[in-house]
């Protein structure tokens, strides 16, 4: 246990007392609120980009509505170009889960971000330079970078956040993805045909400078730890440390990978994951080029798009985030 520390500054005797836009760990999950929010942008702004990039009376498309693309790939290379980003994305989430354990999770989050946004800067000329192939490496670049978001967003929350605070928190964090997604499904669709550039590759440009400033202002304004933090009061960063020395165990051991691997509980939650990734990673990914196709009316799709996130976003923070901690 952590020695006593006097706590009188800032004239709060505790953590209560401090009002809730001066608490710090507050800020800290703001800001990871808008790290994953940017995270699902650069995820899923492609998923728009490419209805507008392609020409699909060049590849004979029966559903030639969107005419005016500029590159001539079939349904199989597009699906090359979308895929691409997960490739990298799967790859780099469990090595970083063990190095922010020695090296700490915030350089890891925002440098990720930083390779994240600097390559959707590349997108447009790879595109047109290059071709699918040099715009696929450029998504599996940009997948890499932002594969430590998850992990590092666990390994931040569980230093700053209290215990019985961290459902709200979490909850709190990964509905930056709902809103990132919301945000770029139809802002992605009014890019692509009022944009400059030739429309899409505005959409890259756009996007890559929010990510960028999130990245400089997180690098420079969030701390690793409460301890590292000298702008936090010292009754809450007492506060913090206290609970979470409470709840932690005395002897944490070694990490039982053979107890997960023989456990059913843990194969359920592996399945069950799986197969939700499956279904909305493919929703997210497809929906737009299947209005586009079926549809045919660029305001249809970006209108439609948003509309179902945003359904879907307020149903889930309704229905399915657990017990109410208010």
């Amino acid at each position: 246990m952590p020695p006593e520390q006097t706590v009188s500054e800032g004239g709060y005797l505790k953590d209560s007392d401090i009002p809730m836009h001066l608490k710090k760990r507050n800020f800290v999950i703001f800001m990871l609120f808008l790290g994953m929010a940017n995270a699902y942008v650069m995820r899923t702004n492609m998923s728009v980009a490419i209805v507008a990039m392609v020409n699909h009376s060049a590849i004979g498309s029966d559903h030639h509505h969107s005419q005016g693309g500029e590159f001539g790939w079939s349904y199989k290379t597009q699906g090359y170009i979308l895929s691409s980003f997960f490739y990298g994305y799967v790859l780099t989430q469990i090595p970083f889960g063990f190095l922010i354990k020695y090296y700490g999770a915030k350089q890891f989050l925002g440098w990720g971000m930083m390779l994240n946004s600097v390559a959707a800067f590349v997108v447009p000329v790879s595109a047109r330079e290059g071709g699918p192939v040099p715009l696929g490496i450029v998504r599996f670049i940009q997948g890499l970078g932002e594969g430590p978001i998850v992990p590092c967003t666990h390994s931040m929350l569980a230093l700053w956040i209290p215990p019985d605070e961290r459902s709200r928190a979490g909850a709190a964090v990964y509905a930056g993805a709902q809103f990132g997604t919301i945000v770029s499904m139809p802002l992605s669709g009014l890019l692509a045909e009022y944009g400059f550039d030739g429309g899409w590759p505005s959409i890259f440009y756009v996007f890559g400078i929010l990510t960028t400033v999130w990245c400089v202002l997180f690098l420079w304004l969030v701390h690793e730890s409460p301890k590292s933090c000298k702008g936090i009061s010292q009754t809450e960063c007492k506060y913090i440390d206290d609970s979470i020395w409470e709840a932690q165990p005395e002897d944490t051991g070694r990490t039982p990978f053979l107890a997960f691997a023989r456990s059913r509980f843990f194969w359920a939650i592996m399945v069950a994951h799986a197969g939700q990734n499956y279904g909305y990673e493919t929703l997210m990914t497809m929906l737009p080029t299947y209005m586009d196709r079926i549809l045919g009316n660029w305001r249809i799709v970006f209108h439609i798009a948003g509309g179902v996130y945003i359904f879907s976003a307020t149903f889930y923070n309704l229905c399915a985030s657990g017990k109410p901690q208010w």
